[in-house]
C-alpha cells in the first residue's frame, strides 16, 4: 500500500508527463494507492480552483479525480496524528498509518523531513522514481 500526497496528484493533474505525473502511474503499477475521505475532498476542491484553469480546465481536472478515486482502496483513518510542523499534513501520516502503507510519496519538505515515520519512507516523487522505474 502506497500513499500519495495531494501536492503530487494535483501536480501530475496538471502537468501530464511530469516527475509527478510519471510517480503516480507508476505508484498504480506496483502498488494498492490509499485514499480517505478527507484526502479525497481536499484534492477535489483543489481541483475545482479557478486558478489552475490555465493549465487544465475543470473537465479534465475532475476527470483525473474521478479516475484517481475510482482506482483508490478506501482507508478509514482511525488514529490523530500530531508530528508534521503544518497540521494539514497530518492527515497524510494518519493515511499511510491506518492503510499500513509502506511509502508516501510527497513533494512537502514538511514531510519529507520526518522521514522515515514509523517505519513508513516519505520520497519525493524523484526519488520515488529512482527507486520504482
Amino acid at each position: 500500500m502506497i500513499v500519495l500526497d495531494t501536492s503530487v496528484l494535483i501536480s501530475a493533474a496538471l502537468f501530464p508527463g511530469s516527475v509527478p505525473d510519471q510517480a503516480v502511474i507508476c505508484a498504480f503499477e506496483h502498488f494498492d494507492v490509499a485514499a480517505s475521505s478527507a484526502m479525497l475532498a481536499e484534492l477535489k476542491a483543489s481541483l475545482e480552483k479557478p486558478k489552475h484553469q490555465q493549465y487544465a480546465n475543470v473537465e479534465k481536472r475532475l476527470q483525473f479525480y474521478e479516475i484517481f478515486r475510482a482506482n483508490t482502496r478506501a482507508i478509514k483513518v482511525t488514529e490523530s496524528i500530531t508530528a508534521c510542523r503544518d497540521p494539514k499534513d497530518d492527515m497524510v501520516l494518519e493515511l499511510a498509518v491506518a492503510s499500513g502503507s509502506l511509502i508516501i510519496v510527497s513533494g512537502d519538505k514538511d514531510l519529507l523531513t520526518l522521514s522515515p515515520f514509523r517505519g513508513i519512507e516519505i520520497l519525493s516523487p524523484r526519488q520515488f522514481m529512482a527507486e520504482f522505474q
